[in-house]
């Protein structure tokens, strides 16, 4: 679980750094404001919820059998796939639908955090 967690967070922070690069080169003056903002949003969002997965894979170096680790590991994989995903189409689409999901992303990263919680009580009790 440690492997490929600590995998995943380093090929998201990958992209969160390509995506920051293309949204700072390649989008200026190509979308409005609001748009850029979206994206700046989908991009900020995306590198937290990566540290936070990599801080699941640290943890699960040493607690690989965790339950509520391995929730909150693939929670803020969802998170980060619907909640910036979405973000990133709707300011690259204008798709306004797109809106619409970004709301369950976040409620996977609230339960991410909420699961990684739960786990750091239960290792510190």
């Amino acid at each position: 679980m440690a492997k490929l967690f600590i995998t995943l967070a380093s090929l998201s922070g990958m992209l969160a750094v390509v995506f920051g690069a293309f949204g700072a080169h390649a989008l200026k003056g190509k979308l409005d404001d609001q748009a850029l903002k979206v994206f700046e949003t989908a991009v900020q969002y995306h590198f937290y919820h990566t540290f936070a997965l990599l801080v699941v894979g640290v943890i699960a170096l040493s607690q690989p059998q965790t339950v509520l680790l391995k929730s909150s590991g693939w929670l803020f994989v969802i998170g980060i796939l619907v909640f910036s995903g979405s973000l990133y189409l709707l300011s690259l689409t204008g798709v306004r639908w797109l809106g619409a999901i970004t709301p369950l992303g976040g409620l996977a990263l609230i339960a991410g955090w909420a699961c990684l919680a739960a786990t750091g009580w239960k290792l510190l009790v």
